[in-house]
């Protein structure tokens, strides 16, 4: 399995290219492995990584999120050894660390030697990981889908439907304290893919209350101007240079600038 992943990697051009075809290929491993050990009956995939899987979102992610369904359960840690186990099992040098917290449980899965075996580090020691989290207590209203994709792997997956992943995005626009350009570039995909999308409203509000939101609570008539506040202030250089690494093409940066995703905000007549 490891010397399928490094075949891999030799066949793309670029450093960044490399590094996360390498990483969407471990992701989508560690994925079947969560599969086949039932946790998607448990939890319900999300965050980029899931729009990537799922809906073809044209930039790589670095993150595996999730978020458990109401009254089920997941034992993270046992999760994890079994994870590790058929990691190691195919040839990997893997270790992990994690919280295995009420509210969030989170880790890293971490590959030893795997960025030297790549070619992509000149440090036998430096290390690759995938961070894996899942949200015990996520906001109330979420509507939930089965996808099936095949992407390197079959996985069946329980996943939140395109509004309540458009929420997710919308939440973390407005709540986040800094801003990270790979929000904006997805607004702008959200916005052009899905014509006259609206957030799931009930999920956007239950989530921005949960963590502390004091502003105007968005709506159906206020949704678009609070979002256009947020892009307006938003400094379009530190954005590129955040997103820029992970988009499969890089021009896509002169589609999705500033004035561009003002202008999908505006209202159709």
């Amino acid at each position: 399995m490891k010397d399928y992943v490094l075949e891999l990697v030799s066949r793309k051009e670029g450093y960044n290219a490399k590094l996360n075809t390498m990483r969407e290929y471990l992701q989508a491993y560690t994925l079947r492995l969560m599969h086949d050990e039932g946790v998607f009956r448990s939890v319900a995939f999300l965050g980029g990584t899931a729009l990537r899987f799922l809906h073809g979102l044209p930039r790589f992610s670095e993150d595996l999120d999730f978020s458990l369904v109401q009254g089920a359960q997941v034992k993270f840690e046992a999760l994890l050894k079994k994870i590790m186990s058929e990691l190691t099992a195919a040839g990997y040098d893997v270790s992990f660390n994690y919280n295995d917290k009420k509210t969030v449980n989170s880790a890293f899965v971490k590959f030893s030697k795997l960025m030297f075996e790549a070619g992509l580090s000149p440090l036998k020691s430096q290390n690759f990981s995938i961070k894996i989290e899942i949200d015990n207590k996520p906001p109330r209203g979420a509507v939930i889908e089965t996808q099936i994709v095949n992407k390197y792997f079959p996985i069946s997956f329980l996943s939140y439907e395109i509004n309540s992943l458009f929420a997710g995005k919308l939440h973390a626009l407005l709540n986040r304290k800094y801003a990270k350009g790979r929000d904006y570039f997805d607004l702008g995909w959200y916005l052009s893919k899905w014509k006259g999308i609206e957030p799931n409203f009930t999920l956007l509000e239950n989530a921005l209350l949960q963590t502390g939101w004091n502003g105007e609570l968005p709506d159906k008539d206020n949704w678009r101007k609070l979002i256009r506040k947020v892009v307006e202030r938003a400094d379009w250089k530190k954005i590129k240079q955040d997103v820029e690494q992970f988009l499969e093409n890089p021009s896509d940066l002169s589609i999705f600038t500033q004035e561009n995703v003002m202008k999908l905000l505006i209202p159709s007549p």
